[in-house]
């Protein structure tokens, strides 16, 4: 006469809950653990990064001065510059140090010349390397500035550079009156020290050999 009510779907909709309630509790950890690592890599990227820029601002050197020697063609055949290291700046060798030489006529990437080693033998660079030359150095680590007292001369070859990106129809010689010349030097981390040289206007009537401020 009677029927009995029952509900029987209340035990179903408990374990469903359970079920689903699980699974979003698996996901959130899931997405945190993914948050996390990404977390920590970008972290770790930004710190490389950083490190790799304060290096290329404060790891190079600083040129004291320059000065070219006359040629036979009243033109410059070489660039002396002295260096040392920049304020605040970590060790730099210039054994790993390259050099962008920029004129109107060339272009080249200079590096140190490796059968130099520093024993006392004037260096003698060509085309495509640049010559060392110890002045001052606090201990035997030949071409590493480690110190503010450190004090090395750096050759180029104008004439040589000039020479070999001539044609055939050009004088021999390196640079005239007047022309400029660009130098990039980059230590092995890339901090970047530009000079900019302009020839004197007056080379007429030196001798050849005779140096001259740039």
């Amino acid at each position: 006469m009677f029927n009995k009510i029952t509900d029987d779907d209340r035990g179903q909709v408990g374990i469903g809950t359970l079920i689903v309630f699980i699974a979003m509790v698996l996901v959130a950890a899931i997405a945190a653990g993914v948050l996390v690592n990404t977390a920590g890599f970008l972290q770790a990227t930004a710190e490389d990064a950083g490190e790799q820029s304060v290096n290329k601002v404060t790891n190079r050197v600083e040129v004291l001065n320059s000065h070219g020697t006359v040629g036979g063609e009243a033109d410059i055949d070489n660039i002396t510059l002295t260096v040392r290291l920049a304020a605040g700046s970590d060790a730099v060798d210039m054994n790993e140090t390259s050099i962008k030489y920029l004129s109107g006529d060339s272009v080249e990437t200079l590096t140190n010349q490796t059968q130099y080693d520093g024993d006392g033998t004037e260096p003698n660079p060509d085309a495509d390397e640049f010559g060392l030359t110890e002045v001052t150095d606090d201990d035997s680590s030949f071409g590493v500035l480690n110190s503010m007292n450190d004090r090395y001369e750096v050759k180029i070859d104008t004439a040589a550079i000039e020479d070999s990106n001539a044609d055939e129809t050009d004088l021999v010689g390196g640079l005239s009156t007047g022309e400029q010349v660009t130098l990039e030097i980059t230590s092995r981390t890339g901090g970047t020290t530009q000079v900019i040289l302009t020839m004197p206007q007056q080379l007429a009537g030196k001798t050849q050999g005779e140096p001259v401020e740039l």
